[in-house]
């Protein structure tokens, strides 16, 4: 049970406007302070997921840090966890799953590799593997840490360093490295001798399960390597903006029957 109140968006807009211009680790010193035990750093392991973790373990060794094992993960993300507990002792890194029985029947139904065959079957396996089990996590926080980067993708000029998450629950949602440039956080990662994903030196500027993610060629978006055989899509899975296309929504709630609604 929370001790305090927690924000609303006059708030929250305000305390962007303080924080604009600030460190991060400002934010997350004052994110921790107001809501601990209740938040958490959620990530992926991307380049801008390790260096908040870095950022987060210097001013709480003890803070949750939360990840979704799809299950289709490459084996290159595994490696990376494992260093990462070897570099921050005690790291309470906590891997999620998918419910193993929501998995089957979405296979069942639609076969394992369903994402390839649209971009609703793909927001289907998106919302099964990563977004329900997010979900559940961020379902007992009052606040969560992200790696949020505003000139990551056009969906993401505009956050702000503090939101409110009315996609779950109307909790607290920061984005401490929203102003921060790639060369930025590249920067931070390389002084502070960050452990980072090997596949970024193959290529790779945005990482996700393994048949979903590709190295990029010259010239192309950080992100034109995720889902890159789809064309007019939205390159985000549902956990950092909301999605409807009408179609799959109704597809999901037939895979999963009643616990649609959990």
């Amino acid at each position: 049970m929370s001790t305090y109140e927690l924000l609303d968006d006059l708030e929250a807009g305000e305390l962007s406007v303080e924080f604009e211009g600030e460190e991060p680790e400002t934010v997350l010193e004052w994110a921790i302070e107001r809501f601990s035990p209740r938040i958490g750093v959620s990530t992926a392991f991307q380049i801008d997921g390790v260096a908040i973790i870095d950022m987060a373990y210097r001013i709480d060794p003890e803070i949750t840090v939360f990840s979704v094992d799809t299950g289709r993960l490459p084996q290159e993300t595994h490696d990376l966890i494992a260093q990462l507990r070897d570099r921050y002792p005690g790291l309470n890194l906590d891997l999620v799953e998918p419910d193993p029985v929501h998995v089957q029947r979405m296979v069942s139904r639609k076969g394992l590799d369903l994402f390839k065959e649209s971009v609703d079957d793909r927001l289907i396996c998106c919302n099964v593997r990563k977004v329900r089990p997010l979900t559940k996590v961020l379902d007992g926080l009052d606040a969560w840490i992200t790696g949020l980067r505003r000139d990551q993708w056009a969906t993401r000029t505009n956050i702000r360093k503090v939101e409110i998450d009315h996609d779950h629950g109307a909790i607290v949602k920061l984005n401490p490295l929203a102003e921060w440039t790639k060369d930025e956080v590249w920067d931070y990662v390389r002084e502070n001798d960050v452990p980072y994903h090997p596949l970024y030196d193959q290529g790779y500027t945005s990482i996700g399960c393994a048949p979903c993610t590709r190295a990029i060629e010259p010239g192309e978006a950080d992100r034109a390597g995720r889902w890159w055989w789809e064309t007019n899509a939205p390159k985000e899975c549902g956990i950092h903006c909301s999605i409807e296309t009408g179609g799959f929504e109704h597809e999901l709630h037939a895979i999963l029957g009643d616990d649609a609604h959990d």
